[in-house]
């Protein structure tokens, strides 16, 4: 059908580990509490270094949500995450819009 899947907020709430190997996913999305500790929180870098390696191992694309500085965009990238959404990007839009 041409349908990708992706587990959002990957980290938090019901975002289980044992969907990755259940479920179809295609893509990760890690939840933006982990992005904004960037700088400030060891645990969180590490947290997001582990996804990362995770999703790479599994063959799976990874996107952090919440990226809204350079400084973190520069610091996914060097942990191997290519992929984020946040309001360094733009902010929101609605369906049909840009």
């Amino acid at each position: 059908m041409g349908l990708n899947v992706a587990l959002d907020d990957f980290g938090s709430g019901y975002s289980s580990l044992s969907y990755l190997s259940e479920l179809p996913i295609d893509l990760i999305k890690i939840d933006r509490r982990f992005t904004a500790g960037i700088g400030r929180s060891s645990r969180s870098e590490a947290v997001l270094r582990s996804v990362v390696a995770l999703a790479q191992n599994l063959g799976l694309l990874c996107l952090a949500e919440g990226v809204e500085l350079p400084e973190q965009r520069e610091w996914l990238q060097e942990a191997g995450c290519t992929l984020g959404q946040g309001y360094l990007f733009g902010p929101p839009q609605a369906l049909g819009e840009g």
